[in-house]
């Protein structure tokens, strides 16, 4: 294996389409993920035709490295400017934005640099080292486990709802609502579409997101004093702070953890990674610190960051291994390995060995390079932010719209995005939780279908949840972790009686 991954290094470095298109991935990267409205995903779609005519080393360093890259970019346009570059950047955006707003960008962007740079060479250490392994475990999750997990996410409403729990409980069922519309995977039933033909395909998640978080944020600040003494003042980014460090150690270890266990789950991704290691972070933390999330905690952003980055790499695991999709954009690069007249698998480790670890190598130096370019590129939103929002604001709102239109060529996509910045604007002034609705959008399609394909497992038996050990555990723990706020509540109201009336 040591002896592979010398060869693909070398492959990388030492041939100039390799290193060429390696330094590409990561300026392409960098520019499509901060692009609000773009993604990993689409900027593979885009050049995986042009790709067509490169050698298969050099297409696939691109397209893998360009996703790497977008996971961590997106979250500069999250903390600088309350617009999430990426899906998964929303969970950064909680505590990200905030610390910025209290004059500690630079802060912000060294967590998220030195989080997502761990959380991505621990999924690449996990990709080299342990993808069989890795592999067996996910082969071994059948519908009811994949429901269960679901469960488990959507449980975690709690945790994102701060003190208004029925609010948060609305959120999540009005995200669920989001997800059933549309033609059902399962039956070809269409629903809740009303005869109107661009519904029969859904709501993508991409303009529900842009439109609750970028552009109900220039709604607000449209409707503000446009005074530039409370502009962010972007300050020189720390990329690594001591104190803050040994903070946020402990939970950039364990959601990389977190976030490579679900990215190698097929289908679950990145974005639920993120949301589950920022709610457990949330969840697992002492109650003082509790109320600290949301309004600039770094564990926050290390939670979000790490597991994201980390989950991307996990997305691949699968997809080398078995030649199973753990994504969307696992599923394009197999296109992109179908079009090179390759099969990924596991035949592919023993016909082309050398091709998979300079994918391997790439993704482990791209990552590290991250780590030395991030603070330059940076440099340009410096320069963006002190531009005066009457000016940045309706460029913003343009990226948004292309973005957003780009995703399906649908102008019903950008009438989406309209519609849910209103609703995020209406939504916040009444202090709701936005993050709870797209708890529902997320985890909906995943709980739905996966449920329904157990039940006919089972034929129409619903023990099936709870005669499977792994389905049992985690419908178990997920019950515990709804109900121990509550139960803990009731012990502390206890104790606080008993004192008083002793007293």
């Amino acid at each position: 294996m040591l002896e592979y991954l010398w060869i693909g290094i070398l492959n990388v470095v030492t041939e100039p389409m390799n290193l060429l298109m390696l330094f590409l991935s990561i300026v392409i990267g960098y520019i499509g993920g901060a692009i609000p409205g773009l993604s990993g995903t689409m900027l593979i779609v885009i050049l995986l035709p042009v790709t067509y005519s490169f050698e298969p080393a050099a297409a696939f360093i691109l397209l893998t490295g360009i996703y790497s890259v977008t996971a961590l970019s997106g979250a500069f346009g999250s903390i600088l400017l309350r617009t999430p570059g990426t899906p998964e950047a929303i969970f950064t955006t909680y505590d990200g934005y905030p610390m910025a707003q209290q004059g500690y960008a630079g802060r912000a962007l060294g967590i998220t640099i030195i989080s997502a740079v761990i959380g991505s060479l621990f999924g690449v250490f996990c990709l080299i080292t342990l993808t069989p392994l890795l592999a067996n475990v996910a082969l071994s999750f059948s519908s009811p486990e994949y429901f269960a997990l679901a469960f488990m996410g959507l449980t975690v409403v709690a945790s994102l709802s701060g003190k208004d729990i029925l609010k948060g409980l609305i959120g999540v069922l009005f995200g669920l609502m989001i997800a059933t519309v549309g033609m059902d995977a399962l039956t070809g039933t269409l629903r809740y579409t009303f005869n109107y033909t661009p519904l029969t395909s859904g709501i993508e998640l991409i303009p529900v997101i842009t439109g609750l978080f970028a552009l109900s944020e220039f709604i607000k600040r449209s409707t503000e004093s446009h005074n530039l003494g409370n502009a962010i003042k972007v300050v020189k980014t720390k990329l690594f702070e001591r104190e803050i460090f040994k903070k946020i150690r402990g939970t950039i270890a364990g959601t990389s953890v977190i976030g490579m266990f679900i990215g190698i789950l097929p289908g679950v991704g990145a974005t639920t990674a993120a949301m589950l290691a920022y709610s457990e972070t949330v969840r697992w933390s002492k109650k003082e610190e509790k109320d600290t999330f949301g309004k600039g905690n770094p564990k926050g952003i290390a939670a979000s960051e790490a597991a994201s980055n980390s989950a991307g790499i996990g997305t691949l695991v699968p997809l080398l291994s078995l030649g199973i999709p753990g994504g969307a954009t696992a599923a394009i690069l197999i296109g992109a390995f179908i079009l090179h007249g390759m099969q990924p698998g596991p035949m592919l480790f023993n016909s082309d060995p050398i091709l998979m670890y300079t994918i391997f190598a790439g993704l482990l130096i791209s990552n590290i390079l991250m780590l030395f370019l991030s603070t330059p590129f940076i440099k340009i939103f410096e320069k963006i932010i002190k531009v005066p929002y009457s000016v940045l604001g309706p460029l913003i709102v343009v990226l948004c719209l292309i973005g957003t239109y780009t995703l399906r060529n649908s102008f019903f996509d950008v009438i989406i995005m309209v519609i849910f910045g209103i609703i995020g604007y209406l939504l916040e002034r009444f202090k709701f939780p936005l993050a709870t609705i797209i708890l529902g959008v997320v985890l909906g399609p995943i709980a739905e279908s996966q449920f329904r394909r157990s039940v006919q497992m089972s034929d129409g038996d619903f023990s099936i949840f709870f005669t499977r050990p792994i389905s049992l555990t985690l419908i178990v723990v997920s019950i515990i972790m709804l109900f121990l706020p509550i139960i803990m509540k009731y012990i502390r109201d206890r104790k606080v009686n008993k004192v008083d009336n002793s007293a």
